[in-house]
């Protein structure tokens, strides 16, 4: 199997003096019994163009004949990085059927290359006397694949996308290399509590936010992997809708099974986008030769992702779910792809996707319960009640007594009691023990406090110190309790 810009294969065979014409000749009819199409000919060689199916794509062989050997060259045409061993198959088919040809007599040899002739180009455009590719070429080559062009439009424009809002980040001041967890969530990260607090955006937002460079860089090639294997196959339309579509069962995934996990990243639309892959790849639809290579390597790709995303810190919660979605999408892509002339076809299983999977979404986003949510929204309550409680301390010490009486009960005791209130409900929430811990020392601490009011109240009313010295230790078990959870913050 051949990695690379330009994926190839090379095999140089020995010539002896005076068989350049006959190898030639003999080359040319093997082309055309494989069927494939000559691009050029000429004294040099030949240079002809398979043609093996959209997921095979074409290769281009060159047959190069010089003085002491024949060079055989098979590259892959297109933007492809890996061949699955296509181009040692096109040499390998050249030469079995080369080696099956009948030996010519001189004669017709000679005939057969005259006939030939006429069909060769000018030494000056001979494209097989051409130096080879220079370093800036080949440098040039590379970035093709950051380039839209026809049939690769929506892969490098969802990379550009990708790293612009990466970069607008970090000039917004987010560190590159490990974004703090409050300046995910400020850009749109998925996150459960927020999320499910009517801001459902996220669930689209986060697939186009990194965590770091390095995640960033790991995305987009395998994007581009992907891309380049199957947008040229499903088309503009049918991509993107399927990239956002699993973006969107991704983050769903990841919001029904994480409590408190921060999500971001493009790799659930990603594998969505394997998933559709995988889909064409169970069926009959994609030629059996090039089904087994492919498949192969892409249930690697995944199984090797989702057995590395065990480990902590990485959301496999939203990689299945995209899977998942993807495989769904893939196999309804399936009937327009096999009929591609039939717009109803194509855009009518578009159109039953996105109704799918977003009213899917709809429902589960409505049943997956946000405990935190609500702990949250009566914490602030809590807080509320908590400043009015404590503001009896700010009157003035010479205030007038029915005014202080007033404070303590009505602004104190009563806000400390429904304080306490609030806190008994938030315990009976589906949350870690860690939430429950604390909500035992925040009823303590409203219990003291109530006390503690109760003690100044009668203190005041019946104008005595004689709770002096209790009120004082309602106090410093009061301060213990909050430093206890300060340090727990």
């Amino acid at each position: 199997m051949a990695i690379g810009f330009t994926p190839k294969y090379v095999e140089e065979i020995p010539l002896n003096a005076g068989e350049g014409q006959a190898f030639l000749v003999r080359s040319v009819e093997a082309v055309h019994q494989l069927g494939w199409k000559i691009f050029q000919l000429s004294e040099s060689g030949v240079i002809a163009h398979t043609d093996n199916g959209p997921f095979y794509g074409d290769s281009e062989l060159r047959v190069t004949v010089e003085e002491e050997t024949v060079r055989i060259e098979s590259s892959s045409l297109g933007s492809e990085m890996v061949d699955w061993g296509r181009n040692k198959k096109n040499v390998d088919q050249f030469l079995a059927v080369y080696n099956e040809l009948k030996p010519l007599s001189a004669e017709e040899l000679s005939f057969k290359y005259e006939l030939l002739k006429t069909d060769f180009v000018a030494p000056e455009a001979d494209v097989l006397k051409l130096p080879p590719a220079t370093t800036a070429e080949s440098i040039k080559e590379f970035f093709y694949i950051f380039r839209p062009v026809n049939g690769y439009v929506v892969t490098p424009v969802l990379m550009y996308l990708n790293i612009l809002v990466f970069i607008i980040m970090a000039i917004a001041g987010v560190n590159v290399f490990e974004p703090t967890t409050e300046s995910l969530l400020s850009w749109g990260a998925n996150f459960r509590p927020l999320t499910l607090e009517g801001q459902s955006w996220r669930l689209l937002t986060n697939c186009f936010l990194h965590i770091g460079v390095l995640h960033l860089l790991m995305n987009m090639y395998a994007l581009v992997y992907i891309g380049l294997l199957l947008e040229p196959y499903l088309g503009k339309v049918r991509f993107i809708s399927a990239y956002l579509l699993s973006g969107i069962t991704a983050s769903v995934a990841s919001l029904w099974w994480n409590d408190l996990t921060v999500s971001a990243g493009a790799s659930g639309a990603i594998f969505g986008m394997y998933g559709v892959f995988l889909a064409m790849l169970t069926t009959n639809h994609i030629e059996k030769t090039a089904r087994k290579a492919l498949l192969t390597s892409i249930m690697i790709f995944v199984a090797f992702n989702l057995l590395n995303g065990i480990r902590g810190g990485i959301d496999n919660a939203a990689h299945i779910g995209g899977l998942i979605g993807g495989l769904i999408i893939g196999y309804a892509f399936l009937p327009g792809l096999k009929k591609a002339d039939d717009a109803r076809l194509k855009f009518g299983a578009i159109a039953l996707m996105g109704l799918l999977v977003l009213t899917s979404s709809f429902v589960v986003y409505k049943q997956i319960p946000n405990d935190y949510g609500i702990y949250d929204r009566k914490f602030a309550v809590f807080t509320e009640l908590e400043a009015k409680a404590l503001a009896v301390y700010e009157l003035p010490k010479d205030a007038p007594k029915e005014q202080l009486l007033k404070g303590l009960k009505e602004d104190g005791r009563d806000n400390w009691q429904k304080s306490l209130n609030i806190i008994k409900e938030l315990d009976e929430l589906n949350l870690p023990e860690v939430f429950h811990e604390r909500n035992v020392m925040l009823k303590k601490y409203c219990e003291l406090r109530i006390k503690s009011y109760d003690l100044a109240y009668k203190a005041i009313a019946e104008n005595t110190e004689k709770y002096k010295d209790e009120m004082l230790g309602y106090n410093v078990e009061i301060q213990n309790l909050l430093n206890e959870l300060t340090a727990q913050k």
